[in-house]
């Protein structure tokens, strides 16, 4: 079985956003949809919006220079 980096998604309020991605990505990302939907044994992938944001989150939480430097600005988040 694949062992993606993301699993369920979660259903947190949205900030809504609209970017722009080449059509690669998001090929990319319908084709992470259907093994995403194949490997939870869901019968209908996710909307393919829905994986952008759990990736980012995912990509900023491992990134040791981000999490570093965000460390070291001033902040009123706790």
């Amino acid at each position: 079985m694949t062992k993606l980096r993301l699993s369920a998604l979660p259903d947190d309020k949205a900030v809504k956003m609209t970017v722009e991605l080449p059509a690669a990505v998001h090929r990319d990302l319908v084709a992470y949809a259907e093994i995403l939907a194949r490997t939870s044994g869901d019968a209908v992938p996710p909307d393919p919006a829905k994986l952008v944001a759990p990736m980012l989150q995912r990509f900023m939480a491992t990134d040791k220079a981000f999490r570093k430097a965000r460390a070291q600005l001033p902040s009123s988040r706790p």
